[in-house]
């Protein structure tokens, strides 16, 4: 975990966020978590947006700070699969407790200044 044990947190809130914070780890997360494990390319496909190379950077972070597993497999050409640790699968009601949330904002308060 070098990425964050070298910082100081104010308090747990902020750990979470250094963690899973971000534009796109939410994302990784959510699929890995609702869809099982998943290779690189099956990831980039699901979230079109995010550059290769950004998607590298996130994989690393995540699988630094102990929530996602990097599994390869001695084969050519080489196979790398990517999955939830245990960790990674403890955030899942807090993911979808985020969404429910979205859901609902975006039903009543941007719905209603749409009108």
């Amino acid at each position: 975990m070098s990425r964050i044990d070298n910082r100081t947190f104010n308090c747990e809130k902020e750990l979470t966020l250094a963690v899973i914070g971000g534009k796109w780890k939410m994302l990784i997360l959510w699929h890995l978590g609702k869809e099982g494990t998943k290779r690189f390319n099956q990831l980039k496909s699901l979230i079109p947006d995010i550059t290769q190379r950004m998607l590298v950077a996130q994989l690393r972070e995540l699988e630094d700070d102990l929530i996602v597993h990097r599994k390869v497999y001695p084969v050519v050409p080489p196979k790398v699969e990517y999955s939830l640790t245990e960790n990674g699968r403890s955030l899942m009601p807090i993911l979808e407790s985020m969404y429910e949330w979205g859901k609902n904002y975006m039903e009543t308060v941007i719905t209603e200044k749409a009108k």
